[in-house]
């Protein structure tokens, strides 16, 4: 936005300073001009005045030695014509063609001899090259007795024109960097508060993820209006914040509360089991029993997913390849019990990754639990984990019925679970908890179905820096 801002305030800044430039310097232009025509007009007129005399007489050369001294101070040729359109003297002596463009003078002469007075021509521009003739009638009783044509070189007032122009080109680009000194500031200084917004937005998506507090906008300048708006925007955010901090504690205080008297509540199920008679009550005892035992499980996971997005930003370098070794020599031996084979493929030893506390437990203990649930005895559940530059990949692969491919996107969803897979144990939230994890750590999950069926759960990781 910044760059579209400046490139709209350069665009109208320069459109204003050549905007006026260029009409400037046609005004200089005209103005050159003008001054020239009534120079040459003046002294054409003048002549035309002197030569009634001599002409009436038929003695033209009378003229002559001023015409010459004219002509050797200003440069200017000056040629003196009949009625009958004949040069009956000139400036340069005699009437010689060769010498007297009798082509630049003979539509100008004509023009005198109708009794036509000059008038100004085109616009003159440092790059025309033609000179400037003029011809002024010899009226001599009202009758057109003849014409003094004057033929001046423009080269002088060319090159004064050019310096001219070249002094109000650099006076623009002065101008217009002056403008941009002025401009680009005033821009920065007006988009200065859209961008705290922008950083304070992103911000607040991390702490809806992260649990953090988002850092207010405050006063960063600006015009009104948007100090106004960021004010506005931070009173969002606490409010934002401040629910969701409520909701993740009330589900943390709500499972935490709730653990001690369901645990009773296990507990006196359990003591009235030879209290019971009767194998209708015996199984409504066990029923209950089994749902106790599954909203506790519940409890845990929610109690789970509250502490791991209240986490916030508290992440800590964990050894992936120690954790790993760990976690799948403890899970060997349910594997064993379930004659499921638990394989690890990669070497990590001395990779750390920042993840929250206890993070990459949590995240093998849920996945291979899913693992075993789903996987057949005699088939195996593969544990991999690769480095690939400043990047580890853990990977958990099982060799269950596995996800359709449509339902791989909502997997990680709370509380879902598979159509097919509703009468097996567990509540929908081991995934979710392992996104929130890996979501905290600056990772990436991904489910896929590989070839040879099961389920396949990725997660990539950025590698902590050094110590």
């Amino acid at each position: 936005m910044r760059v579209r801002l400046q490139g709209i305030v350069v665009t109208l800044v320069a459109l204003l300073v050549f905007g006026l430039g260029i009409p400037l310097a046609l005004s200089i232009a005209g103005s050159v001009q003008q001054d020239l025509f009534l120079d040459r007009l003046t002294d054409t007129a003048r002549f035309a005045s002197l030569a009634q005399r001599p002409l009436l007489d038929n003695r033209p050369a009378l003229l002559e030695p001023e015409l010459r001294r004219y002509t050797e101070v200003y440069g200017v040729r000056v040629v003196v014509v009949n009625q009958d359109d004949v040069a009956v003297l000139s400036s340069l002596g005699g009437t010689d063609a060769e010498r007297i463009d009798s082509a630049a003078i003979a539509d100008p002469a004509n023009e005198a001899l109708a009794g036509r007075h000059p008038v100004p021509g085109p616009l003159l521009m440092p790059w025309h090259a033609e000179p400037l003739v003029l011809a002024e009638p010899i009226l001599i009783d009202g009758e057109v007795r003849g014409a003094v044509v004057t033929e001046s070189s423009t080269e002088h007032v060319r090159t004064e024109l050019l310096w001219q122009w070249l002094v109000l080109a650099a006076g623009a680009v002065v101008a217009f960097g002056l403008a941009l000194l002025v401009a680009l500031p005033v821009v920065r200084w007006t988009l200065r508060p859209v961008r705290r917004l922008d950083e304070a937005t992103g911000a607040l998506v991390a702490s809806v993820v992260s649990g953090r507090t988002a850092e207010p906008v405050g006063e960063s300048g600006g015009p009104p209006e948007l100090r106004q708006l960021g004010r506005s925007f931070d009173r969002m955010a606490a409010s934002v914040s401040e629910a969701l901090a409520a909701q993740r504690a009330f589900v943390a205080d709500a499972s935490h509360q709730l653990r001690n008297p369901l645990t009773a509540l296990k507990i006196r199920l359990g003591n009235l089991e030879d209290q019971v008679g009767g194998e209708a009550a015996a199984a409504d005892l066990e029923a209950a029993r089994v749902d106790a035992g599954r909203l506790h499980r519940i409890l845990d996971e929610l109690l789970s997913m509250a502490r791991a997005e209240a986490a916030g930003g508290e992440l800590v370098a964990t050894d992936l390849g120690a954790v790993v070794a760990d976690r799948v020599a403890d899970w060997t031996v349910v594997g064993a019990a379930r004659e499921v084979t638990l394989e690890t493929v990669g070497d990590v030893a001395g990779v750390r990754v920042l993840v929250p506390p206890r993070g990459f437990e949590v995240i093998l203990d849920a996945l291979l639990d899913n693992a075993f649930k789903f996987t057949s005895p005699g088939t195996s559940v593969l544990v991999s984990a690769e480095r690939a530059g400043d990047r580890v990949t853990l990977t958990v692969r099982d060799h269950g019925p596995g996800l359709r491919a449509e339902e791989l996107e909502r997997a990680a969803d709370r509380f879902w679970r598979s159509g097919a897979h509703q009468n097996v144990p567990g509540s929908g939230l081991g995934l979710a908890i392992v996104r929130e994890i890996v979501r905290h750590s600056g990772g990436e999950l991904r489910l896929d179905r590989p070839d040879g069926g099961g389920l396949r759960i990725t997660m990539d990781f950025p590698v902590a820096p050094p110590a």
